[in-house]
């Protein structure tokens, strides 16, 4: 599905555990080692936004690691920490998913995704809503996070 991307065998592979802002299972995908998460998310259909594809010019592909996994990972870069700062919902072991590149020693760590990212430029223009990118607003104004529809909040 993806080009020449070539898929480790089962069992050989980095472990992922993506959760949703509840804490509930998403799915668990095996990577190779140097993949990001957020290319991985997007191979599994996992909904990280990613507007910027990776060019660390936006926050919607923050995810938020165990502190286990954050610990082993490089410290960020000024442009990483730049887009942390409008994050939605940034905690500690906040991380932008295009810049975790994964290794043998993050086998098993947990990526949850936050309930909303912060998407400045929508459909070509500025834009300083809320784009709730895991969820849509049901009945009374609660957020059902099984469902995967984009909605903007201004």
């Amino acid at each position: 599905r993806h080009g020449n991307v070539t898929r480790p065998k089962p069992g050989t592979g980095v472990k992922v555990h993506f959760k949703d802002s509840k804490g509930n299972l998403l799915k668990t995908v095996e990577a190779n080692e140097g993949d990001d998460l957020l290319s991985i998310a997007h191979e599994h259909d996992i909904d990280l936004e990613g507007a910027c594809e990776g060019s660390v010019a936006c926050s919607t592909c923050h995810v938020i690691l165990s502190s286990e996994h954050y610990d082993l990972l490089p410290e960020p870069e000024d442009d990483e920490n730049d887009m942390l700062d409008m994050a939605f919902g940034l905690t500690d072991t906040s991380r932008l998913g295009c810049q975790v590149h994964l290794t043998r020693e993050l086998d098993g760590m947990v990526a949850t995704l936050p309930s909303a990212t912060r998407n400045m430029f929508v459909d070509g223009e500025w834009n300083y809503g809320i784009v709730v990118s895991h969820g849509r607003m049901g009945a009374h104004g609660r957020m059902d996070l099984q469902e995967r529809n984009p909605l903007i909040i201004n």
